[in-house]
């Protein structure tokens, strides 16, 4: 198996978890548990477990708590991202936490929680990474192992894994985990405080830059409460 691309990965776990309400209003979302722990040790174990060994974890809302949370953790060791004056969204919170990102790193949602397939989703990344061909390489998932969702998907991708944007009307074939590994060639150039990382993979559609992988096992989403039972549920099934 080919080594990992990284040994570093970005843990977004600073917005402010709206659809989670009542459950974020004395805490973040990344806090709420799941299956008998909160949603951002789930992320963090399975860093841990694929042989990613440093996180760095951006903290905005309520953010004493995560904080003091997460750097308890040995693996992966945890470096704090503080976004505690502005909240930057996830394009401008990569830009912040440049400086303890290597070139290239793995980027992730505090709140994904997913049963690998044959391998890890960071080893699917790592295997299909070309730096000199890709800016990103997104983890999609085909409709039919997206558990919880309910939307008309996120993009297209062509024969050699190029992505572009779901076409207006139309259901996309796949939907974005969360999950990529993203090169600091996408980052150049980038606006200044908050922003999205949309701009980012819109530029990088328009110079056949932005890539994905279909992963292979089951991604759950997890944005209400809502989700959280049939969540348990299936992970209890394995």
């Amino acid at each position: 198996m080919r080594q990992l691309a990284s040994d570093t990965a970005m843990v977004m776990a600073a917005g402010l978890g709206k659809r989670m309400r009542p459950l974020t209003a004395s805490q973040p979302k990344p806090m709420v548990r799941v299956a008998g722990k909160p949603l951002i040790d789930h992320a963090l174990d399975r860093l841990a477990d694929a042989g990613v060994t440093k996180a760095v974890v951006n903290v905005h809302y309520l953010a004493d708590a995560l904080e003091a949370h997460v750097t308890e953790r040995e693996l992966p060791a945890i470096t704090v991202s503080d976004e505690r004056a502005e909240l930057l969204e996830t394009g401008g919170g990569m830009i912040k936490a440049l400086p303890h990102l290597p070139d290239p790193f793995f980027c992730l949602n505090a709140d994904n929680i997913w049963l690998d397939g044959p391998r890890s989703g960071f080893h699917d990344l790592s295997q299909h990474w070309n730096p000199d061909k890709m800016d990103a390489l997104l983890l999609v998932v085909p409709h039919s192992r997206a558990i919880n969702f309910s939307g008309q998907g996120d993009f297209h991708m062509d024969a050699l894994g190029r992505l572009s944007r779901r076409k207006p009307g139309r259901i996309a074939p796949f939907i974005y985990t969360g999950i990529q590994l993203v090169s600091h060639r996408l980052l150049r150039d980038a606006p200044d405080g908050r922003f999205s990382t949309n701009v980012l993979w819109n530029r990088a559609i328009e110079e056949g830059r932005l890539f994905g992988t279909s992963f292979t096992g089951q991604w759950f989403e997890v944005g209400s409460p809502q989700a959280i039972k049939p969540t348990e549920d299936a992970l209890a099934r394995g």
